[in-house]
């Protein structure tokens, strides 16, 4: 069962991650990473005018996922993005793919990006 856990995962860091189109984000003077998800909906709006929600949501990313997210341009996959985490962290990266297939699968998952057919 391992063997094809392996093969699964391996398979998932071939895929080559895309950017959510229309998801605004900003670099600080830090060089980290905040994503700006916008707040639509009825029930949003009614909140942010009743108890003066934000319009925007600010999702601050860590340093690595800083370092990851402007190399994600639709060409690498993330063996390749790993190649270039490793070369910029080091050791500190470890255990860089488990740690870069949990991080992808999260942005997923909150539709921060996709996949591009492979």
């Amino acid at each position: 069962m391992k063997k094809k856990k392996e093969v699964i995962e391996q398979n998932y860091l071939e895929h080559i991650p895309i950017r959510q189109e229309g998801l605004r984000w900003d670099k600080n003077e830090k060089d980290m990473v905040t994503l700006y998800v916008h707040n639509t909906g009825l029930m949003k709006k009614i909140t942010q005018k009743l108890l003066k929600k934000p319009e925007y949501t600010q999702v601050h990313l860590d340093k690595t996922g800083s370092f990851v997210w402007p190399l994600m341009d639709g060409e690498k996959n993330i063996i390749e993005i790993g190649g270039l985490v490793k070369e910029h962290f080091g050791e500190e990266a470890e255990p860089l793919y488990p740690r870069l297939a949990k991080f992808f699968r999260i942005l997923e998952s909150y539709g921060f990006v996709s996949f591009k057919k492979i």
